[in-house]
């Protein structure tokens, strides 16, 4: 059997992996990729625009990213974070777009506004609290506050039609938020690369076998599903971008780093309607607050989707238990993914979340008139025969060892990365997509140490991302300059 010599082993086709391709490239084109990928495409999994949110998560709508304190005071910090964050993935869009290497940016990304609406004393309380903190910072000084009916009937005439107008009501909104569809941008990235020299592309190609050499290289085992053809690959790199199938993957690494780590399977469905008469009274993005007890990505939002150029809305999305960890895995990878240095952290997250376990249970035993009638929060003359359900992506949420042996459900995305790094995953969820320039960027720093700090590499890496080095949160003649590009050039503005 041929082995197949190469320097970086992308493990999965979404968005994460195809960034990272992308970033390399750009840097040294001379790097000989290989892209495996289990299905028989890219982005079909947590990519894929009906398989996500696709808000361009950057904290603008989601509450659940602004909690509130104990002193009744709202935490910004996090929201500051993944707006910047998500800043620097539209720098690297709006360099592609300029170079031809990405198609018209409304193939993937389009204008909608993001909303958050709330509802009684106490949350209209927050949201308003919330504004002023956030407003007062230069990454949110566009933020509108409302509580007028006729501003509302503006901004989301779906939304407050048929209330009840003694309801306390309020919501804010950035107009120049995005709807991205991950999977179109994806596979428009992987295939430019395609186009490239060394660069090779691999479906229905799973991995079997992972292994690292006394000399520091990677075996990589692929088996192609059409032909039974063992493939052996031999790698400097490996990343494992698979989304719900990084965790399996990273544990057969026997990396010391991966030890401890574990994973908690989120299921998700959408409840979807394509009758044009009502999909052309919405657009925009509207966030409301989660119920106690839900998974911050079960936060409800009425959302202006546009997925392979078709407009549509959505609303959940529902959570549900599942042991899959991907969306077309088995039932036995929960099982599967339990071993001997992490049984006692599950067991502890098992135990200490059992009311996570109980909502997510009962999501899945809700009837359809059970789900419309949560939408009527958001759309009171919602009829349940305009409305269909349909399946969401997996997502695993991370299960961290802490000090002690226990355990600790983390909620967000996390990258593990051997000492001598010569492999890096990927783990979490939400804001994932989102935030997968800031990541990449995050994998090279770490994994390609010296020649990141080359002169070449650092020049470069300033032309893909402008404000690489520099502090968007801190810096606002930089985050106004950024900006003024970014919405131009993806025709946000």
């Amino acid at each position: 059997m041929a082995v197949r010599q190469a320097d970086v082993v992308l493990v999965g086709g979404g968005v994460m992996s195809a960034t990272l391709g992308m970033m390399l490239r750009q840097l040294d084109p001379s790097l000989d990729i290989v892209m495996v990928e289990r299905l028989d495409h890219v982005a079909h999994e947590s990519t894929d625009g009906w398989n996500n949110a696709g808000t361009g998560h950057a904290g603008y709508c989601e509450l659940n990213y602004t909690p509130e304190t104990d002193d009744g005071d709202v935490a910004i910090e996090r929201a500051l974070q993944i707006n910047a964050q998500f800043e620097v993935s539209l720098q690297l869009w709006s360099y592609l777009v300029e170079q031809g290497i990405l198609p018209e940016p409304t193939s993937f990304i389009n204008r909608t506004p993001h909303q958050s609406f709330v509802w009684g004393e106490k949350d209209v309380a927050f949201l308003k609290r919330r504004f002023e903190r956030l407003s007062a910072h230069h990454l949110f000084r566009e933020m509108e506050y409302t509580e007028s009916p006729k501003d509302l009937e503006e901004w989301m005439p779906l939304v407050v039609k048929s209330r009840d107008p003694m309801q306390r009501v309020a919501a804010t909104r950035i107009r120049h938020g995005s709807d991205v569809d991950f999977g179109s941008l994806t596979r428009s990235m992987v295939k430019w690369l395609e186009t490239q020299p060394n660069f090779e592309l691999m479906t229905n190609c799973p991995v079997h076998y992972i292994d690292q050499r006394d000399n520091g290289r990677w075996k990589v085992r692929v088996k192609n599903q059409k032909t039974g053809e063992l493939i052996k690959l031999e790698t400097g790199f490996v990343f494992l971008g698979a989304g719900g199938g990084a965790l399996p993957l990273l544990q057969k690494s026997g990396i010391d780093e991966a030890l401890g780590y574990g994973g908690f399977p989120v299921s998700g469905q959408w409840l979807v309607c394509r009758k044009p008469d009502i999909v052309e009274q919405h657009h925009s993005k509207v966030y409301g607050k989660a119920p106690i007890g839900a998974p911050p990505m079960s936060v409800p939002h009425l959302d202006t989707r546009i997925i392979n150029g078709e407009p549509a809305l959505l609303f959940g999305p529902f959570a549900g238990f599942t042991t899959r960890f991907l969306k077309q895995g088995s039932i036995f990878d929960l099982f599967g993914s339990v071993k001997p240095t992490n049984l006692r952290p599950m067991l502890s997250v098992s135990k200490s979340n059992m009311d996570l376990t109980r909502y997510l249970i009962g999501e899945v035993f809700q009837s359809h008139p059970d789900r419309v009638e949560s939408l009527r929060n958001f759309f009171p003359e919602a009829k349940e025969e305009d409305w269909q359900l349909r399946m969401a992506g997996q997502r695993v949420q991370i299960i961290k060892q802490i000090d002690g042996g226990g355990g600790k459900l983390e909620f967000g995305t996390e990258i593990v990365a051997a000492k001598d790094g010569t492999l890096a995953a990927l783990l979490g969820a939400s804001p994932g997509a989102s935030t997968a320039a800031n990541a990449m960027i995050n994998v090279i720093e770490r994994c390609f140490p010296d020649k990141i700090r080359t002169p070449q590499w650092q020049g470069r890496m300033k032309e893909l991302v402008p404000s690489y080095g520099q502090s968007l949160v801190n810096d606002e003649a930089l985050l106004t300059k950024v900006r003024e590009r970014t919405l131009s050039t993806l025709k946000l503005g």
